[in-house]
């Protein structure tokens, strides 16, 4: 008999060898059905010339008999199940699985906390980036836009001005500006750029495209 695959060697911080249950074949009602072989999450199973094999007789987990169940040639038996009984008496199992229990439930919390966390971060919109149009000069719109975010946690970075020609410029042609607004302490930015919107819509500036980035 095989000893224990290394991550089954311990059932509740008890040597798996220790401990007495795993299937038995009978190989004479076996009818190589491999129901065995798929169904056990644990590989206990070889088949060889049409015939279950329980190789791995202590990597079956303590209890587990659904092999058995599903035989349906009725080729699988197990130990009495006094056998685990005794054994989470003797080791006082039931307080050693309190504890792991409570490192589980930890675990499950710290992930359900971080899962939220993400969810929170994805959702929150620290940056988007602006396109604008139109004739900024004589509307001193940056001056504007200085005011807008002065004492606050707000920046404007990455600014772009593109004008076609000096002389259209002086002749108030229409040109681009590209800019982000961002957080300076990672906070959501969605009311404040309600504020930017309306400051590009009350200076008849088009605006080209809002991007989340």
């Amino acid at each position: 008999m095989k000893a224990p695959s290394t991550q089954f060697a311990l059932w509740h911080g008890i040597a798996r060898d220790t401990i007495p249950w795993f299937p038995t074949v009978n190989h004479d009602k076996c009818i190589g059905c491999e129901l065995c072989f798929v169904t056990c999450g644990r590989g206990v199973y070889d088949i060889h010339d049409h015939k279950a094999w329980p190789e791995r007789q202590y990597d079956c987990m303590v209890g587990c008999t659904t092999c058995a169940n599903i035989c349906p040639a009725q080729a699988i038996t197990f130990p009495d199940k006094q056998i685990v009984q005794k054994v989470e008496r003797e080791h006082k199992i039931l307080a050693i699985v309190r504890k792991e229990a409570a490192a589980k439930h930890a675990k499950l919390d710290a992930e359900k906390a971080r899962a939220q966390a993400e969810d929170l971060a994805a959702a929150t919109v620290s940056k988007v980036s602006f396109h604008l149009a139109g004739e900024f000069g004589e509307k001193r719109f940056l001056v504007k836009l200085e005011a807008l975010i002065k004492d606050r946690p707000f920046d404007i970075v990455n600014l772009k001005l593109e004008v076609p020609t000096l002389k259209g410029a002086l002749e108030k042609t229409p040109s681009h500006m590209s800019f982000e607004v961002t957080s300076t302490d990672q906070q959501d930015i969605t009311e404040f750029l309600n504020e930017v919107r309306t400051l590009v819509r009350d200076n008849q500036l088009v605006l080209i495209n809002e991007t989340r980035v």
